[in-house]
């Protein structure tokens, strides 16, 4: 399955844009028509669309995160208080800032009281909403208890916004203190140890070869600083392009889980994430076939992925969870023996959120000691790194004074 983003119209024609996912672009076409719309053109995401250029980097969905979780959370509440739905979305049609997110909201009440149920209203944004988000929907209005599954689905949503903000909180300091040694180290080589050039021309004094050494990189610096620039951005654009083909991203994703301290790391926080959504897809009557599918869209590790749907297999087959993701040799060995104590339980939807729980933990306590290591050593490799610049800018001058001594 790949992302598509497609331009149609629909009947009131107006032009609507979005993303779908599909096996094709015929497939896209055809859900296009099935939904009463006509398409205007489709075509792969990654081919080239806004929303992997350069001008994707800047743009946002409608709702974000923080907004989607409050977005679930009021309406559960609203629909639990015993609000009809149609009214509980025009209430909160003023809570997202945006406008927007106001008018999706409205497009959605709208088709709510046309008689369309929620789930395939906000099915027909395309995109806005992720399929973990419509799968649950779809089970609450299945199993009459729609408040108690967006309660759920908005605690889910909350939990993973706060992993997200824990990690990066985490790394806003060491990503300063790594702007500033470069920034320090590159106005040190390209501008002040250039100063020194003529100085050293006129001592007439051996110079060290460290001196030269720092000298020469000084100097290529200076001169030759919009070729490296240049280099480093076609390098990155080059590195992404080739990140595109499947078996690159596979083989890169495979090699990033088998490194030695992010590893581990990005380990348990996919697998955290994982487990979330299988036990909350589980908790509210989703099928654990269908669940891992929708799982596989949670993870951002291709090796992961390529896991799920080798266990997802094993599963159709009649394996068990624990057994078919033990087979992927990829999952820590305590989330598969707590994932088999939750399937000889019968408890194996509390058993993968607990899971999640642990291993949610684990990645913030990692996350701490990552962070108490790397401040440290990022302030060392700057002490050196300077210390080996003023020496070759003073082992000249000092030999120069003892000549003159």
């Amino acid at each position: 399955m790949s992302q598509f983003r497609y331009r149609a119209v629909n009947a009131a024609g107006d032009v609507l844009q979005g993303q779908m996912e599909a096996a094709s672009v015929e497939e896209v076409v055809s859900r296009l028509q099935d939904q009463g719309h006509t398409p205007l053109e489709a075509r792969a995401a990654e081919a080239g669309g806004s929303g992997r250029g350069l001008a994707g980097l800047f743009q946002r969905g409608p709702l974000s995160g923080d907004q989607l979780a409050q977005f679930t959370h009021q309406l559960a509440t609203l629909l639990g208080a015993g609000q009809p739905l149609d009214r509980a979305l025009g209430i909160l049609m003023d809570l997202p800032e945006g406008a927007h997110a106001q008018a999706l909201i409205e497009r959605v009440r709208d088709r709510v009281r046309g008689g369309t149920p929620l789930s395939q209203a906000l099915e027909e944004e395309h995109g806005v909403f992720p399929k973990l988000y419509l799968s649950l929907v779809r089970a609450g209005e299945a199993g009459g208890s729609l408040d108690d599954t967006l309660r759920r689905l908005a605690e889910y949503l909350e939990r993973s916004q706060q992993l997200r903000g824990s990690i990066v909180n985490a790394l806003i300091y060491p990503a300063f203190l790594l702007v500033g040694v470069l920034g320090s180290l590159l106005l040190l080589l390209a501008y002040v140890v250039p100063q020194f050039v003529p100085i050293f021309e006129d001592m007439q004094v051996p110079i060290p070869w460290i001196t030269q050494a720092v000298l020469a990189v000084g100097n290529t610096l200076q001169a030759w600083w919009w070729a490296l620039g240049l280099a480093v951005v076609l390098g990155a654009l080059a590195a992404r392009a080739r990140l595109r083909a499947p078996a690159t991203r596979l083989a890169w994703d495979a090699r990033l889980l088998t490194l030695r301290v992010v590893g581990p790391l990005l380990l348990k926080v996919q697998t955290a994430r994982i487990a979330r959504t299988l036990g909350t897809l589980l908790k509210n009557g989703v099928p654990l076939l269908s669940a891992l599918g929708i799982a596989r869209q949670v993870t951002a590790n291709r090796a992961l992925d390529q896991a799920l749907a080798q266990a997802a297999e094993q599963v159709k087959d009649g394996a068990g969870l624990s057994f078919a993701l033990g087979q992927t040799q990829r999952f820590p060995r305590l989330a598969l023996q707590m994932v088999q104590v939750g399937e000889e339980a019968g408890q194996l939807d509390t058993l993968l959120l607990k899971v999640a729980d642990t291993f949610e933990l684990e990645s913030r306590r990692s996350i701490d000691r990552l962070l108490a290591a790397l401040v440290p050593a990022l302030t060392i490799v700057m002490t050196i790194l300077v210390a080996i610049i003023m020496a070759a800018i003073l082992l000249p001058l000092l030999s120069l004074t003892s000549n003159i001594q």
